[in-house]
């Protein structure tokens, strides 16, 4: 197996303990190795997102799309973030993409309507 691979499982197992920001030093480093896996910059969005470094996960989530730009789950953190930054409008532009992208989230649709 490759390094940035150990490092993303590692950061991945941190992330299910609760320990984000143990899984942040473990997930840059993968990033660093990896810079274009979707997996890791994901991952390590939700652990910025967790310690509340909400512009280095919408950093995260934004290059994501950039990969992958019908991942609906990178849609919806990224909308998260940006709600989290005061960025209401430009949060439920990403919530609306989640929901076309995933027609049966109620998440997503809940957090449409809290921000409509």
């Amino acid at each position: 197996m490759s390094a940035a691979y150990d490092l993303y499982q590692q950061g991945r197992s941190h992330l299910r303990e609760g320990m984000p920001a143990q899984a942040t030093v473990a997930l840059e480093k993968a990033k660093r190795l990896e810079p274009d896996k979707a997996s890791i910059r994901e991952a390590l969005g939700i652990a910025y997102f967790r310690i509340r470094r909400w512009s280095e996960a919408e950093e995260e989530f934004r290059k994501v799309l950039e990969l992958s730009p019908v991942n609906d789950y990178a849609h919806y953190a990224l909308g998260r973030c940006l709600e989290k930054q005061g960025r209401d409008v430009e949060a439920n532009t990403h919530y609306k993409l989640a929901s076309s992208l995933r027609p049966a989230s109620e998440q997503y649709r809940a957090r449409i309507r809290e921000l409509d």
